[in-house]
C-alpha cells in the first residue's frame, strides 16, 4: 500500500496568525489522537503569512481526507485565512 504525504499551504490574515497557530495545534492533536496521523505546521522563512501543514505516511486517504475536512471546518481554520486566498492541496508518494 503507497503511502502519501500531504502538503496543504495558504495564506494567513495578519490579524488572525495568533489565533490560527493555537487553532491548527489543537486540530492536529486532535487528528493526532482520533486517527493516528501527526502533522507539523511551518512558516516560509521570509514570508511569515504563508503557512503549510505537513501530514506524512498517510495510508487510509479516505479517513484521512474525511476527518481533515471536517477538523478544518470544527476549529474554523478558514476563517482565519487571507481574504481570497484558499488553502491548496497537494499529494506526493
Amino acid at each position: 500500500m503507497k503511502m502519501l504525504s500531504y502538503y496543504i499551504y495558504f495564506r494567513v490574515a495578519e490579524q488572525q496568525a495568533e489565533i490560527l497557530e493555537t487553532r491548527i495545534s489543537a486540530m492536529q492533536t486532535e487528528l493526532r489522537q482520533t486517527i493516528g496521523i501527526s502533522g507539523r505546521l511551518m512558516k516560509k522563512h521570509g514570508e511569515p503569512l504563508l503557512w503549510m501543514e505537513v501530514y506524512e505516511n498517510v495510508s487510509d486517504v479516505v479517513k484521512f481526507e474525511q476527518a481533515l475536512a471536517a477538523a478544518v471546518e470544527k476549529f474554523e481554520i478558514v476563517e482565519c485565512l487571507q481574504a481570497g486566498s484558499a488553502r491548496k492541496i497537494e499529494c506526493f508518494n
